[in-house]
């Protein structure tokens, strides 16, 4: 006798429930349990089971992400090592961003994770490695002088771009006479701002010297002043030795042309000039200030600070200065060589767009870097 084995419905069960044709299993199953669970399970339709293998959109997503993601890191450690290598405007505006990729990578290391890949994270690190040995040492506090401040000459040194016609040359040179400033240096200066810092400064730094948009006091005697153009074909930069308590100390004032995407030649020509001029110099101490309209990673200063370097702020910072109400680039700069620098800040100093800084060295010379 053939026996069938069939689910009893319920209420709510579909009418067509798939049912089970009799099998040699399913009669030599006496007790019927068993035979009753295979015989529903095999006739169930595909719908019905679970599928064989994971699904594999999600897999093939997450692949595709793990590869752009490998990508996006080579072409991000390749950028943070080469920067300075790269050709005008692209070189100048990759500089520029290079300290805010440091907030790039966190990202994009919690998005490889995501992925499941290991490989994926593992990539991200490279990028992160590279940004953290060249870039993020620019971020971190001034370390201590390596000779004893109360034993050699204090030498403060001050600079800042005044944004020409806004009237507030003045109220600059106040500032950083008031951050006790040995020398002051100001740029962007019209005819009567310099002529209004002057008499502001006056009793103070009585040793001065002007040309073009650039100016510059001391509170110490000065000589040898000349005017320098870079090749720009008038004055915008100026030299000077001070007779500083601790030694003469040769000084530059630059403002640099402007830069913009395309038209950045002039800038270009003056830095490249300086950079040849200042090796040329054979002062043990040397300071080179001013506005630059380039960051301390851009190309165009490569070859000046093979001879200067640039004292790290005193606290956790980059130090940007421009623009003055929510900085994102360090454009103005005070180098130096054979000197040691004990602090160095940027304050906001009259209505410019640009912030002040002010740095304080000593005559001791820089410990060598080991």
């Amino acid at each position: 006798m053939s026996v069938v084995f069939q689910q009893p419905k319920r209420a709510n069960e579909s009418l067509h429930r798939p049912t089970c044709a009799p099998t040699n299993l399913c009669a030599d199953d006496p007790l019927g349990s068993f035979s009753n669970q295979f015989c529903t399970i095999a006739s169930m339709p595909d719908s019905y089971r679970a599928p064989a293998n994971p699904p594999q959109g999600s897999r093939a997503r997450r692949t595709r992400w793990a590869r752009t993601i490998a990508v996006v890191s080579v072409v991000l450690t390749l950028t943070i090592a080469l920067h300075s290598v790269l050709p005008g405007s692209l070189g100048t505006l990759t500089a520029t961003v290079l300290p805010w990729l440091g907030w790039l990578l966190p990202a994009l290391t919690i998005g490889a994770l995501a992925t499941r890949r290991r490989r994926a994270w593992i990539i991200t690190l490279v990028p992160a490695l590279t940004w953290s040995l060249l870039v993020a040492p620019a971020a971190l506090p001034l370390g201590e002088a390596g000779g004893s401040v109360s034993e050699s000459s204090p030498l403060t040194v001050a600079t800042h771009n005044v944004r020409g016609g806004e009237g507030t040359a003045i109220e600059s040179a106040r500032t950083l006479a008031s951050e006790g400033a040995d020398l002051i240096s100001l740029v962007e200066l019209t005819s009567e701002e310099r002529e209004g810092a002057a008499a502001e400064l006056a009793a103070s730094h009585p040793y001065s010297y002007q040309v073009g948009t650039v100016g510059f006091w001391s509170k110490y005697p000065i000589e040898q002043e000349k005017p320098l153009d870079l090749g720009l074909g008038w004055k915008r930069a100026l030299s000077a030795d001070v007779l500083a308590p601790g030694g003469t100390v040769s000084v530059y004032v630059v403002h640099a042309a402007s830069f913009r995407p395309g038209f950045q030649t002039e800038r270009d020509t003056m830095l490249r000039n300086l950079g040849e001029l200042v090796p040329q110099d054979l002062s043990e101490r040397l300071i080179v200030m001013g506005d630059f309209n380039a960051t301390t990673f851009d190309p165009a200063l490569g070859p000046l600070l093979e001879t200067v370097s640039e004292p790290r702020t005193s606290g956790l910072s980059w130090g940007f200065t421009w623009p003055a109400a929510a900085p994102i680039a360090r454009i103005d700069h005070i180098f130096e060589r054979g000197l040691t620098a004990t602090d160095s800040r940027v304050l906001p100093a009259g209505a410019s767009d640009h912030k002040a800084i002010v740095t304080r060295f000593t005559d001791e010379p820089a410990p060598e870097t080991p």
